[in-house]
């Protein structure tokens, strides 16, 4: 570090490593000093573009001496090597998502971390979104009774070019899933941290609208929650031209609907004055971000992550997306995969 600045350093130069190089050069605290690539042109075209160093290797990057945060933004199934060099380096790592594609590969990021004292975290940005604080404060207060019912829904599309042009989507080993592991994990990801825990799941998966692909470009999901609450979720890259994502939770006395960043419905027996006000601040917004386009989106959400990370690491405490926490997706899409494989309900380990 210099300038009293956090140096950040990125390993991979993909279409995502670009939002994440644009939300550190939203952060006063912070500062891109170094990306990492295997292909030294692709290295030195994202050095030139972003204004920092170009390494070649993995070790040579851990061994810059301004580089305190380490930003994977490898293939899925990649990033366990990457995370566990940078915690034996000493330095703190905050991860594209998800984690990692199997429970021992993200166990052991979290391990590594933790015997080095150094925080592991996860880029699930659509936490922040701003129209979801009603939605956690109504949790936190009781207001929707005795939960009933939530599901996330993400209809996404995928031409067969993203597929096929790529050496790891669709692939098991790098993607390590499909439309689940890749699209829908980000409201999956809020079904956990939102509600309480998964106790069991059912599932079917399809790969009819890219038969080509070893993983499923749609799948449907029976949920049951902890407490007796049951959900649902659904998602896919092969519903043409692909819609919002949605997120809905409903008890026996309200219930509130995300679409992508807006707030569509925030409803409750028991009226407080600040509904209506909520509603007038997060009822519109942008629609379908990333529904057909990987990069229709903006970086402002992963500037928000970005910078409560660095809170975390200015106040020494836990990171909200921390490997723990984003554990949890992982572990209940494994588990629908079992159960779809199987037949069986499972319960998420």
């Amino acid at each position: 570090m210099s300038e009293g600045k956090y140096g950040f350093a990125i390993v991979g130069t993909g279409l995502i490593a670009q939002f994440h190089a644009r939300a550190i050069r939203e952060l006063p605290n912070a500062r891109l000093v170094a990306v990492c690539s295997r292909e030294a042109a692709r290295a030195a075209a994202f050095a030139a573009e972003f204004g920092c160093e170009a390494f070649g290797t993995l070790d040579a990057m851990l061994a810059h001496p301004g580089v305190a945060v380490v930003v994977i933004a490898t293939p899925s199934g990649a990033h366990m090597e990457a995370a566990v060099a940078a915690a034996r380096a000493g330095k703190h790592v905050l991860c594209e998502k998800p984690l990692e594609v199997t429970l021992p590969r993200l166990d052991a990021m979290i391990a590594a971390h933790r015997a080095a004292g150094t925080q592991l975290g996860c880029t699930f940005q659509i936490r922040y979104t701003p129209a979801l604080q009603p939605i956690r404060d109504a949790l936190r207060e009781g207001r929707f009774g005795t939960l009933t019912s939530a599901g996330v829904y993400v209809p996404w599309w995928r031409s067969d070019d993203y597929y096929g042009g790529s050496s790891w989507h669709g692939t098991q080993s790098l993607d390590g899933g499909g439309a689940l592991m890749n699209q829908a994990i980000h409201m999956i990801d809020l079904l956990c941290d939102l509600l309480p825990p998964v106790e069991s799941v059912s599932a079917f998966l399809s790969s009819a609208g890219h038969p080509g692909i070893e993983t499923e470009d749609a799948a449907t999901v029976a949920l049951r929650f902890q407490g007796g609450a049951v959900g649902m979720i659904y998602g896919t890259t092969s519903s043409w031209p692909g819609q919002p994502k949605r997120l809905e939770v409903t008890g026996t006395r309200g219930t509130a609907i995300l679409v992508d960043d807006r707030l569509a419905l925030f409803e409750f027996r028991d009226k407080h004055p600040g509904d209506a006000e909520a509603l007038a601040l997060y009822g519109s917004g942008r629609a379908a971000q990333g529904a057909s386009e990987p990069g229709a989106m903006t970086h402002a959400l992963h500037a928000a992550c970005f910078r409560d990370f660095l809170a975390a690491l200015e106040s020494g405490t836990p990171f909200r997306i921390s490997g723990e926490s984003a554990r949890r997706s992982v572990a209940l899409i494994r588990a629908i995969y079992d159960a779809a494989a199987t037949g069986a309900r499972v319960t998420p380990a």
